[in-house]
């Protein structure tokens, strides 16, 4: 039976200029067994720097989405960031969590691959494709801002914003897990926009929530 799922279908960017590639690749397969654990999805590495993840919930598609540039940006090198292009569409398939990402060619996993290679001739990094005609241009640019959002984090700021969204805690429990003051970590999630992501993922959150 078809229900509704997340595909998640990405690559890193400039992985090739990395000067510690082993530590980076590390750092994508953590961060992809960490959210697929999170969510309950499959999530698999391809053709060394790509990836696919499928979530059963498409409540989780655009934290998912976050956490994962998040954790490739506080890792960053001295010298360069690193960072993602990823493609998030929602529709429905009949994907099973048992089932691996690399067995399934749904409409909804044609769909994302199709939309990461449209973004891999411009400069954007995050983009949503929901099945549905209706919103979904609308949402779509709302994803557009914060992804121009995200491009002006720094390690610190996608640090801080990792953790909020991972640990769901307060900026006094922040600051002690970081070894830091409050105020500081205020100035953090203030400096990466985190009120508006915030708005943002609860309001998509509540939309495919809402949405039968």
């Amino acid at each position: 039976m078809a229900q509704r799922i997340a595909v998640l279908t990405g690559d890193l960017v400039d992985s090739r200029k990395a000067s510690d590639p082993k530590r980076l690749f590390q750092v994508l397969d953590t961060a992809l067994e960490a959210i697929c654990d999170r969510f309950g999805g499959q999530g698999e590495r391809y053709r060394g720097d790509g990836f696919q993840i499928a979530l059963p919930d498409p409540v989780a598609a655009l934290p998912a989405a976050v956490l994962l540039r998040a954790a490739l940006v506080r890792h960053s090198e001295e010298h360069q960031r690193w960072d993602a292009r990823i493609a998030v569409a929602i529709g429905e398939d009949r994907w099973q969590p048992e089932q691996r990402v690399t067995e399934a060619n749904g409409e909804v996993f044609v769909r994302s691959g199709q939309a990461l290679d449209a973004m891999s001739a411009g400069s954007s990094h995050l983009c949503l494709s929901l099945a549905e005609a209706s919103g979904n241009e609308c949402l779509a640019l709302l994803t557009r801002f914060v992804d121009d959002l995200i491009d002006g984090w720094s390690r610190y700021s996608a640090e801080t914003v990792y953790l909020s969204l991972w640990h769901e805690e307060s900026q006094q429990a922040l600051a002690k897990r970081l070894g830091i003051s409050q105020p500081s970590v205020h100035k953090r999630l203030r400096a990466a926009r985190w009120s508006l992501l915030d708005e943002y993922l609860r309001y998509l959150g509540q939309r495919f929530k809402d949405d039968p």
